[in-house]
C-alpha cells in the first residue's frame, strides 16, 4: 500500500469515527455532560490555556514522565543485556524476575509514598517500573536471538576481546530489538502516567480527576487526548531517531 493511500485511509477513520461519536452524543440518548461530544473539546482547550492550567499540567506530567523513562529503560536494557550474556546472573535471578514481573507498577504506589512522599520522584519510580520490565526482557531477547555465527565471524577477523564483540557485533545486531523495546515503553510510561498521579501529584492526571469530580467530562476528554498527543508526537521523534540508528540495514 503507498503510504499516501494509507495516510487518506486512515485520516478517513478517524475523521469517520469522531463524526459517529459527535452525532451520538447529540442524539440524546446518553446525557452531555456524560458524553460530551467531540466539539466541545477545543473550546476546553482554549479555556485551559487561559486559565494557565493546560501548560502548567503537561509540562509538570512530562517531567516526571521523561526521567521515569530514562531511568527505567537505561537499568531494563543494562540488565538485560548483561543477563543475556551472562548465564550464571540469569540463573541467579530468573525466579525474582518471575515473581517481580507480574506486579504492577501501580502496585508499589504504597510503598512510593512511604519512600519519597507525595512527589515527583515517587510518580517517576512509578513510571520507571513498568516501563523497566519491557526493556529488560525486550534487550534480553534480542541480545539472545544475535547470530552465534557472526561472533565466530567477528573473532576470525580479530575482534576477539569481549569488549569488541560487544561494540562491533552484540550491540548492533540486538539494536533492532532494543529500539523496539525502547517505543513500546514511550506507550506503556503515558499509561502509568495518569495513575501515578493519581494520588495527589501535580500533572494531567490530578487534573483529570479534578475535572471529573466536577462533572467537567469535556476537560477530562481534553487531556485524554492531550496525552495521545504528546505520545504521537514522542514516538514520532524516536521513530526518526531509531530510523537514523538503523540506517545501516537498509
Amino acid at each position: 500500500m503507498k503510504p499516501t493511500t494509507r495516510y487518506v485511509l486512515s485520516s478517513t477513520g478517524l475523521v469517520a469515527f469522531l463524526l459517529v461519536w459527535e452525532g451520538f452524543a447529540r442524539s440524546g440518548i446518553m446525557e452531555p455532560h456524560l458524553l460530551p461530544p467531540p466539539s466541545t473539546i477545543p473550546p476546553a482547550l482554549i479555556s485551559e490555556i487561559n486559565e494557565g492550567f493546560w501548560q502548567v499540567m503537561v509540562w509538570s506530567s512530562l517531567r516526571h514522565y521523561t526521567i521515569g523513562f530514562v531511568l527505567g529503560s537505561v537499568l531494563g536494557v543494562t540488565l538485560g543485556v548483561v543477563v543475556a550474556l551472562f548465564p550464571r546472573v540469569e540463573a541467579s535471578q530468573a525466579y525474582l524476575a518471575r515473581i517481580l514481573r507480574p506486579i504492577p507498577p501501580l502496585a508499589w504506589i504504597p510503598f512510593a509514598i512511604i519512600w519519597f512522599g507525595i512527589t515527583e520522584t515517587a510518580a517517576a519510580f512509578i513510571i520507571s517500573i513498568g516501563i523497566f520490565w519491557i526493556n529488560y526482557f525486550t534487550a534480553m531477547g534480542a541480545v539472545k536471538a544475535v547470530d552465534k555465527d557472526l561472533i565466530e565471524v567477528a573473532r576470525a577477523f580479530g575482534h576477539r576481546t569481549f569488549p569488541a564483540l560487544l561494540r562491533k557485533v552484540i550491540l548492533p545486531g540486538a539494536a533492532p530489538g532494543i529500539l523496539s523495546g525502547l517505543r513500546a515503553g514511550l506507550g506503556q510510561g503515558w499509561m502509568t502516567v495518569v495513575a501515578a498521579e493519581l494520588f495527589g501529584i501535580q500533572g494531567i492526571g490530578q487534573r483529570m480527576i479534578e475535572a471529573a469530580g466536577l462533572l467537567n467530562t469535556q476537560v477530562v476528554i481534553l487531556y485524554m487526548f492531550s496525552i495521545a498527543f504528546l505520545y504521537g508526537v514522542s514516538d514520532y521523534i524516536f521513530v526518526r531517531i531509531q530510523q537514523r540508528i538503523l540506517a545501516w540495514q537498509r
